[in-house]
């Protein structure tokens, strides 16, 4: 057996700050502006930040992660280790002690029938859950008691904080869900947008990519808390006028991923209304390469299904994108000392990144030309476009509509251009684009496009299950409702026999240089051109107190500690 290390060490306590208030309900109203507009209020139907995000105010798991990337519990006494008994010896089952007395916000109590209805439900066969790989290796879920759960796992694992654990796996209520499970699970619209939740608020409204607005959750395990009697939560628009509606306007108070211009938050922050707070979690903007075939001639349960892409998956060409793109360059025009060039797909924590990159961070443009030329990938008919066995490289490039990702798109397309490749850009509402609706073109799930640019993160600091999402069967697909994390469609037989060696192995040294193998594969293999590593950066206004940036879950992990500064 394999050492134990990863289980054997302390566990962070819950250590909030102290309420500023004594009475819940008590402050009024706080309002809050993601400028990606939420699209659903389950984030197991949804990969999109925004959605994780809002639902957290709402929905909860047992544990999660504070903002000093440590594992706290949640909805539960304590963090099982095998130093607890809480972790079986064998590394093959972890029991949660439910935290006696919780309620839903419909007044009923929260049990362990909750929770193993939550595996069953991201499980389901017919059903598509964006957050599939949370159960990788999972066999059963057992409620010996109303507090009590066993989660088994098929081999010994060293990480079991994957079920139920961070913003992206919460408890859904069964009674609420249980007629929503495999294919009926996007048609619950009712369910999906006013879920019942244990946490601080719950929604009286929801218009999807629109608002939403809430109460104090009047079951709340905390008597005093929430401050705030109540929350408008506005979506849409831009990340320019989020950042001018709390820092400048004071219209808002908590703006949400600024992805804005250095000189341009510097100038908001002028305004005297807020302040910007940051912090590097594991954000990275990316390019993801497409590696099916997005061919518009080809029927719609076809398209980014069949493989393989006719020019994308040889190595000369991805290779060659990356070499010609600047991304110092890219950093300075969006983000400043709010970001840094990288390779690597998991960026953070440090002793998880793939660093070891000769010329990441230098623009090799007759470098990227050399190499294709001698790939024998040429223009043939003098249009400055290559060709490969016949195909010219021409792209559809797409993103979400934003100032700094459309600019990236200018920059990289004329780059693109330099050395032979002509790139369409396409731009799409991020609501949309971020949506997960199963009926739209343009979710980036669905990916009808050659390559797209986009950045996520993941909740914690063990990169276990993000980096499953590059296996081979986390594709969306129709049969998922074209959920599933796995955007490029990559796939490799010695990645995914890779992964299945980290989630067997417990040595952290041993397991950092799985992980950092598994990105420099996603890397040279073409899943993806990675590009910035990015901060989180937010902004919130200065009569908004409790805010505790959080780059390793949920931003609004702590809102039930907000309440207002009296100025």
């Amino acid at each position: 057996m394999r050492l134990k290390s990863l289980m054997l060490g302390a566990v962070a306590t819950a250590a909030l700050a102290p309420a500023a208030f004594a009475e819940r309900a008590s402050d009024g109203e706080v309002r809050i502006i993601y400028w990606q507009a939420p699209s659903i209020l389950n984030p197991f139907l949804s990969g999109g930040t925004k959605d994780v995000e809002s639902a957290s105010m709402i929905i909860e798991p047992l544990a999660r992660y504070n903002s000093a990337g440590e594992l706290v519990p949640w909805l539960v006494e304590d963090v099982p280790t095998v130093n607890n008994g809480g972790v079986s010896e064998d590394l093959k089952s972890i029991t949660w002690k439910i935290t006696p007395g919780l309620k839903w916000s419909d007044g009923s109590d929260f049990t362990s029938e909750d929770v193993k209805f939550t595996y069953e439900y991201c499980t389901h066969p017919e059903g598509g859950c964006a957050q599939l790989t949370k159960f990788g290796g999972v066999t059963s879920v057992e409620t010996p008691d109303p507090l009590t759960v066993i989660v088994n796992f098929e081999e010994a694992t060293p990480n079991p904080y994957g079920p139920f654990v961070g913003g992206e796996s919460p408890i859904l209520q069964k009674a609420q869900f249980e007629n929503c499970m495999g294919a009926a699970a996007s048609t619950c619209t009712e369910e999906n947008f006013n879920p019942i939740g244990t946490g601080p608020f719950v929604v009286t409204e929801f218009k999807p990519n629109d608002v939403i607005t809430m109460k104090a959750n009047e079951n709340y395990r905390d008597p005093a808390k929430p401050a705030f009697a109540t929350v408008t939560f506005k979506g849409g628009g831009d990340a320019a006028a989020a950042g001018t509606a709390v820092m400048e306007t004071g219209e808002f108070d908590y703006a949400w991923n600024l992805q804005l211009a250095p000189d341009v938050i510097s100038e908001m922050e002028a305004g005297g209304k807020g302040v910007p707070v940051a912090g590097f979690g594991p954000l990275m903007e990316r390019i993801m390469l497409n590696n099916t075939n997005p061919d518009p001639n080809l029927g719609p349960d076809e398209r980014s299904v069949v493989r393989p892409h006719p020019f994308l998956g040889d190595p000369a060409v991805y290779k060659a994108m990356s070499m010609a793109i600047d991304r110092p360059l890219l950093v300075e025009v969006g983000y400043g000392q709010a970001g840094k060039p990288t390779c690597s797909w998991v960026p953070a924590p440090e002793a998880f990144a793939y660093s070891d990159v000769p010329g990441c961070d230098v623009q090799d443009i007759e470098g990227a030309k050399k190499m294709l030329d001698d790939a024998g990938i040429v223009d043939t008919d003098g249009d400055g476009i290559r060709e490969k066995d016949g195909v010219p490289l021409s792209i559809v490039y797409q993103t979400s509509t934003n100032a700094v990702r459309q600019d990236f798109q200018a920059l990289i397309k004329e780059w693109w251009s330099e050395i032979g490749i002509e790139s369409e850009l396409r731009n799409v509402d991020s609501s949309v684009f971020f949506g997960g609706d199963p009926g739209s073109p343009d979710t980036f799930q669905k990916f009808y496009a050659d390559v797209e640019m986009y950045a996520n993160t993941f909740n914690g600091t063990d990169p276990q299950a993000y980096l499953g999402n590059g296996l081979c069967d986390k594709a969306p697909r129709p049969e998922t409702q074209w959920q599933g994390e796995n955007i490029s469609r990559f796939c490799d037989e010695e990645y995914d026999a890779l992964h299945l060696e980290l989630t067997q192995t417990a040595d952290m040294a041993e397991r950092q240089r799985i992980g950092r193998e598994l990105s420099k594969m996603a890397f040279e293999r073409g899943m993806m051109i990675p590009l910035v590593h990015r901060g989180r950066l937010s902004a919130h206004a200065n009569s908004l107190g409790g805010v505790d940036l959080n780059v390793w879950d949920s931003e609004l992990w702590n809102v039930a500690d907000w309440y207002r500064i009296d100025e």
